[in-house]
């Protein structure tokens, strides 16, 4: 009853406003890998430092070359599709620019460059084969088939998280 004395009331009820502000308004960027069609979806996710552009790499599973595309976060939490690296045309793999793109050719390997293209989202499905499957940034690279469960679909976003949201979630190194 002495801490009563001491504390008013009002800055009780400051701290405590202060301390649930903290656990649960969304302050956190992440990278979010969020389980696609479940009833109650788990969040994976990255913490977004300072570095806006991020990668994915992975082998195409017919030509089993490495595939990199590289993303940039906008302002807004959007991402913006910058560029697609690749050895090979063929299966998702195109040999032509349409509007909105250009393609180059260097040394054997295609860039698809995309001059304007924002999404809010996308569905990124993890293979079960042994094939790699990894997201880069800040100069790391995490194999996220070691995180994600292989045979289901993640729809991958950049989203602000609270600190309760993030305990209930999984942290993937990276």
């Amino acid at each position: 009853m002495k801490w009563k004395k001491v504390l008013p009331p009002i800055i009780l009820l400051l701290t405590l406003l202060a301390f649930l502000a903290f656990i649960f308004l969304p302050i956190h960027k992440v990278f979010s890998f969020t389980e696609y069609r479940a009833n109650h979806p788990k969040i994976y996710y990255v913490r977004m430092k300072n570095e806006q552009e991020f990668q994915i790499r992975y082998v195409h599973s017919i030509f089993l070359t490495d595939v990199i595309e590289s993303y940039k976060v906008t302002n807004q939490n959007a991402i913006q599709l910058l560029s697609m690296q690749y050895e090979n045309v063929g299966i998702g793999l195109p040999g032509y620019a349409e509007e909105g793109q250009t393609l180059s050719v260097k040394d054997g390997l295609y860039t698809l460059t995309f001059l304007d293209t924002i999404i809010q989202s996308f569905v990124l499905f993890v293979g079960d084969v042994d094939a790699d499957l990894a997201f880069r940034y800040e100069g790391l690279e995490t194999d996220l088939k070691k995180h994600l469960i292989r045979g289901k679909s993640y729809t991958f976003s950049v989203q602000r998280l609270s600190f309760y949201q993030l305990m209930k979630g999984v942290k993937i190194n990276g």
